[in-house]
């Protein structure tokens, strides 16, 4: 009963990753369908990961409050719906909003699913175990999406990337439905209306301030940012509880670079690979597998590993040959073949395969149950947030390919490696082992 439950809540995350990954490969198509520039493309992206970041803390308390099986069916749902607009979208600036729809979705699937498998594991090392499962599964969906997104763009364009996920999202819905208890409802937790109205902006305008260079919204962002941090400080109900964001801090910096350099390479790296090297749409979503591949091989023995070691080993040795993949980024050049570009896709690859179920434990496994929507909504939110910064900060460093693009790609990849070194000594001073894990406490 629980691994089929443990399942069917993959199949959120296996979604919401698989269309991150086709989104990408798909985003020249896009581009030359819809007559969007880069900007249009990078919003494609950001449409979604903005509001999914700005809303998951959201819906992590939603589900405290109103039970994690409804908010994960009402996450179904709006996800299947706006997929079915994406797919339906004649412009830019629609297809944008119905990303934004998914994001809607995305935020009540991410800590609703999460938090599901969190309670139905209450040991350490299962939990573990579990969370390595979940993570495969995503890894298998990032794995899936460039192969099986090249493939459909270029024999039936990039419409029916979008109508896959509805009858996915059908069966998972119904899965749901039998599978998932329905769970008690924390006493007394309120949703933080205030926070919402107050992050959302904070991050949407920071966003669209790096990819339009616009002053204006810097302003915003910077307002709305200490808006937001007052509010989290008087509130009675705070989407940031303050010994939530104490004992989790460490791990979810570590979370936020991680996306912000995985998901921000994969961009840039679809840039380079088609605009650039000017590989079909198939074929540069094969090349990119050597990135993909490792995450659905290592995310189940890293749970392992993670469960009897602690998250802190696994996640210095994936930061570490992550960033030596990004670094090898300033090695290309005009006449750079496809092995040049290898030790990259391996090392990120490798490096994420590592950290993924490594962060996520890190971050949700000294928590109590009743906090499990609060922490893992946190937790989603700043690899989400970071996301969707590295999608605007490395894409703009970047630029569209032609004229000084490998410049660009050159110090995406000095960017993205310091971020990551950063991020060994953040992990070594501020990331310790659940304090049920007595192996990995001992070592």
């Amino acid at each position: 009963m629980r691994s089929a439950l443990l399942l069917t809540m993959c199949a959120g995350m296996f979604l919401v990753q698989l269309d991150v990954t086709v989104v990408n490969v798909a985003l020249p198509a896009i581009g030359a369908d819809l007559h969007g520039g880069l900007a249009a493309q990078q919003w494609v992206v950001d449409g979604y990961a903005v509001v999914l970041a700005a809303l998951l803390l959201t819906g992590g308390a939603l589900g405290d409050v109103f039970g994690h099986r409804r908010v994960v069916l009402a996450g179904f749902v709006l996800f299947g719906v706006a997929s079915a607009a994406c797919g339906l979208a004649s412009t830019a600036p629609w297809l944008v909003a119905a990303r934004a729809g998914q994001g809607l979705g995305a935020a009540l699937l991410l800590p609703g699913t999460l938090a599901v498998i969190t309670n139905a594991y209450p040991g350490h090392a299962e939990r573990a175990r579990a969370l390595g499962v979940w993570a495969g599964v995503s890894a298998l969906a990032l794995a899936a999406g460039p192969v099986l997104g090249g493939a459909i763009v270029s024999a039936a364009g990039w419409r029916p990337v979008f109508w896959l996920n509805v009858p996915i999202v059908l069966a998972a819905a119904l899965a749901t439905r039998r599978l998932a208890p329905r769970g008690d409802r924390a006493p007394g937790r309120r949703v933080d209306v205030a926070g919402v109205a107050t992050a959302a902006p904070a991050l949407g305008a920071g966003v669209y301030a790096v990819i339009g260079g616009s002053v204006p919204a810097a302003v915003v962002a910077v307002v709305a940012l200490a808006a937001f941090l007052a509010v989290e400080r008087r509130g009675p109900d705070p989407m940031l509880p303050p010994d939530v964001v104490r004992r989790t801090a460490g791990a979810n910096f570590v979370a936020a670079a991680m996306n912000f350099v995985g998901i921000g390479a994969i961009l840039v790296l679809t840039l380079y690979l088609q605009g650039v090297r000017h590989a079909s749409p198939l074929t540069a979503g094969l090349e990119v597998l050597p990135l993909f591949g490792p995450l659905s091989v290592l995310a189940p023995i890293s749970g392992r590993l993670t469960g009897r070691f602690g998250p802190r080993p696994l996640m210095v040795a994936g930061l570490a040959l992550g960033a030596l993949g990004m670094l090898n980024l300033v090695r290309l050049n005009g006449n750079s073949g496809y092995p040049d570009l290898l030790p990259t896709l391996l090392g990120l690859g490798i490096g994420m395969g590592l950290l993924t179920t490594a962060v996520v434990t890190a971050a949700v496994g000294g928590i109590p149950p009743e906090r499990a929507g609060v922490a893992s909504g946190i937790n989603n939110t700043a690899r989400q947030a970071g996301g969707a910064l590295g999608v605007a900060v490395l894409g703009a460093v970047a630029g569209e390919p032609g004229g000084r693009f490998l410049e660009g790609l050159h110090r995406a990849g000095l960017i993205a490696g310091a971020l990551w070194l950063l991020a060994i000594g953040v992990t070594v001073a501020g990331v310790r082992a659940p304090r049920d894990n007595r192996v990995a406490r001992a070592g």
